[in-house]
């Protein structure tokens, strides 16, 4: 009976929003993408796109927060590489810091590829000072023909 009654106190916890997922749902192309809780507030129940559209714009409001998420979809990769953009045009100092956001999420074997040969050029860059890793693949992202325009100035 205990059991019972703690699985339907659960489960109402969870239908009226008061307890936050850490991952999409288990049958989700992006099943391994997992955040901390603790910075995103999604509650359960809610769809994965929509989902994907919180943690992005989570990430274009505070892109540190990045570090938070294990995994990345190529969308939430897209939206990090959106401000490496915008912090090169400012030459702010800060894309530097992102793209060694980049590269952490890239350690793990799961993470999906957002670019081809991306993943290739973090681990090779791995072996490389931390200023020599970050400027590889902001030459190998200027040398795409990607989406996100990373400026020259990263050659």
């Amino acid at each position: 009976m205990n059991s019972l009654m703690s699985a339907v106190l659960s489960y109402l916890s969870k239908a009226c929003g008061l307890e936050s997922i850490s991952a999409f749902p288990s049958n989700h192309t992006f099943r391994s993408t997992h955040w901390d809780p603790a910075y995103f507030d999604i509650a359960f129940g809610t769809k994965p796109d929509a989902i994907e559209r919180a943690l992005c714009t989570a990430i274009d409001n505070t892109p540190l927060i990045f570090a938070h998420i294990n995994n990345p979809t190529p969308r939430m990769q897209r939206a990090l590489l959106g401000l490496v953009n915008q912090s090169l045009r400012r030459n702010d100092g800060k894309a530097g810091d992102y793209i060694k956001l980049l590269i952490a999420a890239y350690s793990s074997p799961a993470t999906h590829e957002l670019l081809p040969g991306l993943r290739a050029v973090i681990a090779n860059a791995q072996y490389e000072e931390g200023g020599d890793s970050v400027q590889s693949v902001l030459e190998f992202l200027a040398s795409t023909q990607a989406p996100f325009d990373v400026i020259e100035a990263a050659t």
